[in-house]
């Protein structure tokens, strides 16, 4: 957010926070949410990169299109293991899981 945007937002009573301030999380919720939304952007990205469609994944883990499109979209109701299960499907190497789980 720019600087002058900020200032005019706070003068009129607004208060600026992040998401974690606003929800009351734990540092230990913030850092599995923004787990599950690094592996789901990084299995987005890899999916599209390698050419594949949301079908060919769901075909390559024994799973569903919808759930290709949950995991993707960070859905909660998505485990952790299936979005590894399904970035290693995709070939990703151990230095590759651990780049996409460091990102800030």
């Amino acid at each position: 957010m720019r600087e002058s945007k900020r200032k005019k937002l706070e003068a009129k009573g607004w208060r600026i926070g992040t998401p974690k301030d606003f929800l009351g999380m734990s540092d230990e919720e913030e850092a599995h949410v923004n787990l599950r939304l690094n592996l789901a952007e990084g299995l987005k990205a890899r999916r599209q990169a390698r050419g594949i469609t949301q079908i060919g994944l769901a075909q390559a883990i024994r799973s569903s299109q919808s759930r290709v499109a949950k995991m993707e979209a960070g859905d909660p109701t998505v485990s952790l293991d299936l979005l590894v299960k399904s970035l290693l499907a995709l070939g990703t190497t151990n230095r590759e899981l651990a780049t996409i789980i460091t990102r800030p």
